[in-house]
């Protein structure tokens, strides 16, 4: 079943219900259309599965039933430059649920939509368990993706009127000079992720935990740690620094936690399917008590 919702902000979001009508509901904010052609050969050589919500959709869909859109893509094309607050991404999650008459549900999110996941978990009793990959459940470097998306925005508006920004190759991770790739995007879409950090500054992720009751899990890939160019504010990101410092806390906390290991396994691939359902799918059966 798909349907077509309205948010908050009046803009239009495509929304699907598949699987299992009698299992627990899985939210998942992924687009269901697959890549195809050179954009599709693109993905492949960054490591990204062009097919990656059809794979995640269908991976999950026997076992549980999947509520899907394409959030992330949304916000590109329907950006709210100043309203991309926590609050009201919220807002957007809970009015989906309401509109498919979705009463319990659990989150999988990963990278920005990660952190939306813990947004969502503090502001409503309707969630059964909580997937975050790829940011931590603490100490989230939002100082840090502040510097980055503030850069992003600065980029954004002064190179909005260059005809050629950067011919540099792009074809691959390898070939690319992150000191000195520029930026050329709408600035009102980067200006949104802007809003959404500015309005994390003061978020204490230690602060709230005491309010996660239900089953979590926090996981990343052991070579995830982002080095950002001059470009971008020279910050690391070091997503999976992060998560292993805290490692043994959040265990105390109720946190299950995974390090995803193998050379390769950065941030991009530690996102893919096939990464990722071997771990969720046991995990969301285990404690959502699903019988295999």
């Amino acid at each position: 079943m798909e349907k077509i919702i309205k948010l908050i902000d009046e803009s239009e979001l495509k929304v699907g219900l598949v699987g299992n009508p009698n299992s627990a509901t899985i939210m998942l904010p992924v687009a269901k259309e697959s890549v195809y052609g050179q954009e599709a050969e693109n993905l492949k050589l960054w490591g990204v599965d062009p097919e990656l919500g059809k794979h995640f959709i269908e991976g999950l869909a026997d076992k549980f039933q999947i509520l899907y859109f394409d959030y992330e893509g949304h916000r590109m094309q329907h950006p709210v430059p100043e309203n991309l607050t926590p609050e009201n991404i919220v807002k957007d999650l809970l009015t989906i649920v309401d509109e498919m008459n979705v009463k319990r549900f659990s989150y999988y999110g990963y990278s920005w939509l990660a952190l939306v996941g813990l947004q969502l978990a503090i502001r409503t009793d309707r969630l059964e368990s909580l997937i975050m990959g790829g940011f931590p459940a603490i100490d989230g470097p939002y100082k840090e993706m502040m510097v980055v998306t503030n850069k992003t925005y600065e980029q954004a508006l002064n190179n909005q009127n260059s005809p050629v920004i950067d011919e540099q190759d792009q074809s691959s991770p390898e070939k690319v000079d992150w000191d000195h790739i520029q930026v050329k995007i709408n600035p009102n879409q980067t200006k949104q992720f802007v809003t959404m950090y500015e309005n994390l500054m003061e978020f204490d992720d230690r602060e709230i935990q005491h309010k996660l009751v239900i089953p979590r899990l926090a996981f990343a890939g052991e070579k995830d740690t982002i080095v950002y160019g001059e470009n971008f504010g020279s910050v690391t990101v070091d997503i999976i620094g992060i998560l292993q410092k805290n490692k043994q806390e959040l265990e105390h906390l109720g946190w299950d936690v995974e390090i995803l290991k193998g050379n390769d396994m950065d941030h991009t691939k530690a996102m893919q399917p096939n990464t990722v359902l071997p771990l969720v799918m046991p995990w969301l059966i285990r404690n959502l008590n699903i019988t295999r």
